[in-house]
């Protein structure tokens, strides 16, 4: 008796684990900042290809110029640094593209598209390794974890901005 209601009560939560696996894949929303090297060596298409050849779609863009004040709240994590005064005036010299896109497990598959953040180290068939020339000009800013890439998000564009 007691394997038909073990029975019973495994065929009661299929559904529910049906919904965690959906969960685990559930669409996600990342952010992309095409840096000052991307746009000013004009790979900007090429690299954007790559997302949406990667079923990745595009759910906002717009150019912007960033100022001083949003840079150093998008990387506050990086303000002890020696280097921080560098990051700012070269993500602020140009005007730069900012993308957020959607797609099953964006995050993780925009990462491993763009590689690690040194250029040098970044393995070629990334973006980055094909791309970039260092550590700071590597092409993109992409959104470390889902944390990160909501948190960047509301940064950057308004509800109103994304579709």
């Amino acid at each position: 008796m007691w394997w038909k209601i073990f029975s019973l009560i495994l065929l009661a939560l299929a559904p529910a684990r049906n919904l965690l696996a959906e969960r685990e894949n559930e669409m996600e929303r990342t952010l992309i900042i095409f840096k000052p090297d991307a746009v000013g060596q004009g790979r900007v298409g090429t690299i954007l290809a790559r997302f949406e050849g990667a079923q990745l779609r595009i759910a906002g863009a717009k150019v912007l110029r960033l100022e001083e004040e949003i840079l150093r709240e998008h990387y506050k994590h990086l303000t002890a640094e020696p280097f921080f005064g560098d990051i700012v005036a070269y993500m602020n010299s140009t005007p730069v593209l900012l993308v957020v896109l959607e797609g099953e497990n964006a995050v993780e598959r925009v990462r491993k598209m763009v590689g690690p953040t040194d250029s040098a180290l970044a393995p070629k068939g990334t973006i980055r390794g094909d791309f970039g020339e260092s550590k700071s000009r590597n092409m993109v800013h992409a959104s470390e974890d889902r944390a990160a890439a909501e948190e960047e998000i509301g940064r950057f564009f308004s509800p109103a901005e994304l579709f």
